[in-house]
């Protein structure tokens, strides 16, 4: 079964939530009101709404950094994920983690990152060689 999933949180200005969910990210805008948006988040939907962000803590441990939980992201094909790096690099984007290779040689061997958005909301970007070897341990 395939299914999609649909991920609802706060953001304190939808015209920044635009320019960096749209602009940055390249998620193209579906509907809004004047208190809420949604987006295409790489055949996902999330839905931005006017409010006080959720709290996140730095408790998750990758490797010898600490990144905010909870957070959410995306699971991209290396090329992508190289094509999202180079966004976020140009936009002076602020990592938390900065693009790097992890588990090199090893089951599971990913790219990552993570970084926030403009209203502190964590995000984690995943890239594979193939997407097959996500689950691999």
């Amino acid at each position: 079964m395939k299914s999609l999933f649909h991920f609802a949180f706060n953001v304190t200005d939808l015209d920044i939530a635009r320019q960096f969910y749209g602009t940055v990210l390249g998620c193209a805008e579906g509907r809004s009101t004047d208190t809420w948006v949604d987006f295409d988040f790489f055949d996902h939907q999330i839905s931005l709404h006017l409010g006080e962000p959720f709290k996140t803590e730095k408790t998750g441990r990758v490797g010898d950094t600490l990144v905010p939980m909870p957070h959410f992201g995306l699971v991209l094909a290396l090329p992508d994920w190289q094509a999202m790096a180079k966004r976020l690099k140009a936009a002076d984007t602020a990592f938390v983690m900065p693009p790097q290779l992890r588990f090199a040689g090893q089951p599971g061997e990913q790219h990552t990152m993570s970084f926030c958005d403009p209203f502190g909301n964590p995000l984690e970007i995943k890239g594979f060689t193939s997407l097959e070897t996500l689950y691999n341990a």
